[in-house]
């Protein structure tokens, strides 16, 4: 046996995660991921009116705001039978993708950068070269030597002081840190620019949904609080939008390659097997026929064979989850009977998250499955994109399989998805000057009916099951993106996703895995998405706070 080394909590990720690997040779030889609080939304839900439902469920997370809300609404949608007007679906697609340009720059740039760019060493670059160095790779609008010259001195000021601040707690100085100063400090220096950029992603947010986060513009049927859908609004949504892609374009882009190219030997390190994709942005009523990011699943790697993804093959399992024994379910019929008991990651139950499988397989989800799945399937926006950042890389579509290539496919959809939403908009603006304003459907709830709402979110597919009974809501379960990829091993002892991508990974100091980080962060994890805690006597939650 070899030896332990337990990370909790994994921080710059949204919940409270352990995860705890056994090295060996200087690799990670067995791996466990464990969510620490009880996940109890669904249960809250039971008796209240299904058009409730999507202002309780995007409440489980502060990061994904809108996603849980789109999925709740889309599955009562299945269940009461409505077809939502064509205008709804292009403020729905647009809110969407929003979501994606602010949740994937904030990911790069404050969550998973710092696995890559170490802060500390950019106080040793030389301003000048850091400037040159930016008019080489990018196209940034901030650079010189004095600018670089500020951001320098506003580092030094965290450090002298001994207060980090946001970079307290890190592996500085590492030996897996290999971006020379100049590199650092303007992956530094970008950093603080998308902190002022995210804040008005935020606001596309706001636009057309009321606010942010949790907008509050989603109904069963539609959309509200657009009805006046002045030209104002529009210019001002498409004004922040074009912002917005340009970082991505000039700044986020040329910093994902400059970064990657320092780190090409990680495209052989933290891959999984299989890939599941809902698919999502429907391009009319048919779906998934229509959808601009393809629905898929990816058996063993095969992309000759990209195969259809039915919500039927979904079930749940929790042999070694803190919950009453039970056999693998359906969402539909799933059970959440929380049972506390002992930390046991070899031979027991050790986290509170589920663990989905998709015909009996562990299956990633998130960015690399959609990236693959639309490579595989054609895609000409994806594929040539693809293309185009592996030859500048000089590495084989192959090395998409693993961390590198999780961490370069945020990017890539995050520009591809961002360019479609200019479409998106001038079909609004054109049936608005049509006269044409429909935003919402009619429709009548039945007393009994069961429906699914599945859409791929940023961190990847997202399912929600509701049946109703006596226009009630009976039973309500979903499967998020993290419960997929951070999930345990199930009852056949198959590992979750980030269990498998983990083994293999060098690590060079067992005192500081920061490769370990470097692997989970790619997944962007949001545990709270999938666990909270509740009080069974009072209903009220609690928030916990690791110090």
């Amino acid at each position: 046996m070899g030896k332990r080394i337990i990370i909790d909590p994994i921080t710059r990720i949204e919940g409270h995660l352990r995860i705890e690997v056994e090295v060996a040779d200087g690799k990670v030889t067995n791996a466990w991921s464990s969510g620490q609080l009880f996940r109890g939304i669904e249960l809250i839900l039971q008796g209240r009116d299904p058009r409730d439902a999507h202002h309780f469920v995007q409440r489980s997370c502060g990061v994904c705001t809108y996603v849980h809300a789109l999925s709740s609404v889309r599955a009562v949608e299945d269940a009461v039978g409505v077809q939502i007007p064509e205008n709804a679906r292009l403020i729905r697609n647009l809110l969407h993708a929003a979501q994606y340009q602010h949740d994937h720059i904030v990911h790069f740039y404050h969550l998973h950068a710092l696995d890559w760019v170490d802060i500390v060493s950019a106080l040793k670059a030389d301003p000048a070269a850091t400037a040159r160095l930016t008019d080489n790779v990018s196209n940034s609008p901030w650079g010189g030597t004095n600018y670089y010259k500020n951001v320098q001195a506003r580092l030094s000021t965290f450090v002298e002081s001994g207060q980090l601040g946001p970079f307290q707690n890190a592996y500085w100085g590492h030996s897996a840190y290999k971006l020379p100063p100049e590199a650092n400090l303007m992956a530094a220096a970008h950093y603080l620019e998308a902190l002022r950029l995210q804040s008005k992603a935020a606001r596309m947010h706001a636009i057309f949904g009321g606010k942010n986060p949790h907008p509050q513009s989603l109904v069963v049927g539609g959309v509200t609080s657009v009805m006046d859908l002045s030209p104002e609004r529009l210019a001002e949504f498409l004004f922040i939008w074009k912002e917005t892609q340009a970082f991505i374009k000039n700044v986020y882009i040329p910093d994902l390659l400059a970064v990657a190219a320092f780190y090409k030997d990680w495209g052989g390190i933290g891959g999984t097997t299989n890939f599941l994709s809902w698919g999502e942005f429907p391009q009319s009523a048919d779906e998934p026929g229509s959808h601009f990011m393809p629905r898929g699943f990816i058996k063993g790697r095969d992309l000759k064979k990209i195969l259809e993804a039915d919500q039927k093959k979904v079930t749940e399992h929790v042999a070694r989850g803190w919950y009453e024994k039970g056999d693998p379910k359906h969402p539909y019929e799933g059970e959440t009977k929380p049972a506390h008991g002992e930390y046991e990651p070899d031979d027991g139950k050790y986290t509170w998250i589920k663990a989905p499988r998709y015909d009996g397989a562990s299956c990633e989800v998130g960015p690399l499955a959609r990236i693959l799945i639309a490579y595989a399937k054609g895609h000409k926006e994806v594929k040539a994109t693809v293309d185009s950042v592996a030859k500048q890389l000089d590495i084989p579509v192959t090395a998409l399989f693993s961390t590198l290539g999780r961490t370069a496919a945020r990017g890539i959809e995050t520009l591809v998805i961002g360019e479609q939403m200019e479409g998106w908009m001038n079909e609004l603006i054109t049936n608005v000057k049509n006269g044409d304003k429909k935003v919402y459907q009619r429709w009548e709830m039945p007393k009994e009916a069961m429906g699914y709402g599945l859409n791929d979110v940023p961190r990847g597919a997202l399912g929600h099951w509701i049946k109703i009974k006596d226009k009630k809501i009976e039973n309500y379960q979903y499967v998020v993106p993290s419960t997929w990829n951070l999930g345990p091993r199930c009852g056949k002892g198959t590992l979750g996703p980030v269990e498998e991508a983990l083994i293999g990974t060098p690590i060079a100091d067992p005192k500081q895995p920061l490769e370990v980080l470097r692997t989970v962060h790619s997944f962007d994890p949001c545990i709270a998405c999938g666990i909270h805690v509740i009080d069974p006597n009072s209903n009220e939650v609690y928030k916990v706070r690791a110090t």
